[in-house]
């Protein structure tokens, strides 16, 4: 079974920019939470396809002090009625709520599951018996492609190319399979190719 590991903010939902401390961040509360166009399209058409659509995302902010637990449980459950509404929905959702510098002390930890390690989608393969190497991960930052491609999936980055990036991702070796600029397109990508892999699959038998 193949599927693909989405992160959440900025790929599911917008990110948020906090002006009092110029840093742009996840949702801290349910009323900040917002989707981003074409997600629910794009989730369902995943899922139409075949593949199992899992969430994997740090999420920190307990662990800084941001939030609440409360305020996170909120926000996953507006997560799921907004993808509801579109008549879509997720496989599963992996969080690592740790920091290495966290506030709360139960939260502080060097974990392995907080991307760019890959143990959250390690986890998500071993609950639902996925074949890493059929599968993708879609992210907006290179945690999320080095977290991919330690897991075995290949990967697609949301956001644009800049000459500063790319020499990142060849520092950090964490270049990935494709770049695209919203999720839609990325699933346009991995089901294109999903199609060209078939039809080949198809000549070499004649």
């Amino acid at each position: 079974m193949a599927a693909v590991f989405l992160d959440r903010d900025g790929v599911i939902n917008e990110l948020v920019y906090y002006e009092e401390h110029g840093i742009i961040d996840s949702p801290f509360t349910v009323g900040q939470f917002r989707l981003l166009p074409g997600v629910t399209e794009a989730v369902r058409q995943l899922r139409d396809d075949g593949y199992k659509v899992v969430l994997v995302s740090n999420q920190p902010g307990i662990a800084k002090g941001h939030m609440s637990r409360e305020a996170f449980d909120r926000i996953k459950e507006r997560m799921k009625e907004e993808l509801a509404k579109g008549g879509a929905c997720l496989d599963g959702e992996y969080y690592c709520l740790h920091h290495p510098e966290a506030v709360v002390a139960e939260l502080r930890t060097s974990c392995e599951c907080r991307k760019p390690k890959p143990g959250l989608l390690l986890r998500a393969a071993r609950d639902f018996d996925i074949d890493l190497s059929k599968s993708w991960m879609i992210g907006d930052g290179l945690t999320d492609v080095l977290a991919g491609k330690a897991a075995g999936c290949q990967t697609i980055l949301l956001g644009r190319m800049k000459c500063d990036v790319c020499r990142l991702m060849d520092d950090l070796d964490a270049r990935p399979d494709g770049v695209a600029t919203h999720l839609a397109e990325a699933v346009g990508i991995i089901i294109g190719k999903k199609g060209l892999a078939c039809r080949s699959s198809l000549i070499r038998r004649v």
